[in-house]
């Protein structure tokens, strides 16, 4: 049974499947903050999704703009303001709670009413998240306390510093640890908040997303956060390490070593192994396992083909090796993740 506003005012009943909780979620807001990261949540999560149109099993997410005083204008850095129509009340009993910055990283300022929300929010089974920054809040909170995170790399030996029982890693574009996850800056945001529509909704879900948002769909939470061929000239023999990638990339379900990819790019394996190393944050054979993955995922969404024979068509040596890579990958198995996000998946 659910109820329906009608037009004259009246509650209308009907029968039928009672509807799906929309997953909420909240977002805070402060005084003096960098608009980006923010703009990233409410992009992924605010935005009406009419390109999904039957591939949702649940309804999209609730968004909710929290601060610790609501209806208050907030200045943004740029010359605006923002005024944030909820407050911590409702960010503590949201599903996920994103905390996307800090007002000062260096002097270790955060709201009290945060760290208590943050805290509430937990102790009630709500998914915690920080972009950049945002780690120094779930710190303060002790939400960190034994577990890896990471935050943007200028900040990850003060973090580390102030709060020695975290485990930071300053070397990832985020960490996720089930309930709690943490992300590196900027840009990183967005590869986790397409993480956890992945994670809610399924790779196909996630993809058509990143497509909207013109981003690639996917970066292994592993790698790199600073790429040091990202802030060189380009050079010639980038050219080379594009076509063998490239190259991998239609012949995932071959096998693929060094010596095999080096010769596409007409490289030696020893300056092969290097440059695509600084290109790209991560090493020939980590990138690779990490696309094998990655094509896999729409293959386990569909009915069709064994774990077996999916393993198999994305190069995998055998299905036990591609459990082993998908769990690391993922922190799930292939089957849970066909029974969560396979085609008619509740």
């Amino acid at each position: 049974m659910s109820a329906q506003q009608s037009p004259g005012g009246p509650v209308a009943v009907t029968i039928g499947r009672r509807p799906e909780p929309v997953h909420t979620i909240a977002v805070y807001a402060f005084d003096g903050m960098a608009p980006f990261e923010l703009g990233v949540v409410v992009e992924v999560f605010g935005l009406a999704r009419p390109e999904l149109g039957g591939l949702l099993a649940a309804p999209w997410y609730g968004l909710k703009v929290c601060a610790d005083r609501p209806g208050t204008p907030l200045a943004a850095v740029g010359g605006f303001s923002i005024t944030a129509q909820h407050g911590l009340d409702e960010l503590a009993a949201a599903d996920t709670v994103i905390v996307v910055a800090v007002p000062n990283t260096f002097s270790g300022e955060v709201s009290p009413g945060l760290v208590a929300a943050l805290r509430t929010a937990f102790e009630r089974g709500a998914r915690i998240v920080s972009i950049c920054s945002g780690a120094f809040a779930l710190a303060a909170a002790g939400l960190l306390d034994g577990r890896e995170a990471t935050t943007h790399w200028r900040y990850a030996e003060l973090l580390q510093q102030r709060y020695p029982l975290v485990k930071v890693n300053p070397d990832v574009l985020y960490v996720d640890s089930g309930n709690v996850l943490t992300s590196a800056g900027s840009a990183a945001g967005i590869d986790l908040c397409l993480h956890l529509v992945r994670r809610d909704h399924g790779a196909k879900v996630a993809n058509t997303v990143a497509r909207r948002f013109v981003v690639p769909p996917h970066r292994d939470g592993g790698q790199a956060q600073f790429i040091e061929a990202a802030v060189k000239p380009v050079e010639e023999e980038d050219d080379g390490i594009a076509r063998s990638m490239q190259w991998a990339l239609d012949h995932l379900a071959s096998p693929l070593t060094i010596p095999l990819l080096a010769r596409q790019a007409r490289m030696s394996d020893r300056s092969y192994l290097r440059h695509f190393t600084a290109r790209n944050g991560t090493s020939p054979m980590r990138w690779v396992i990490t696309q094998r993955i990655a094509a896999s995922l729409p293959l386990l969404e569909s009915p069709d083909g064994t774990v077996e024979e999916i393993a198999a068509a994305v190069g995998f040596e055998s299905a036990a090796t591609f459990r082993h890579h998908f769990g690391r990958t993922m922190h799930t198995s292939p089957t849970a993740y066909r029974r969560t996000f396979g085609r008619g998946a509740a």
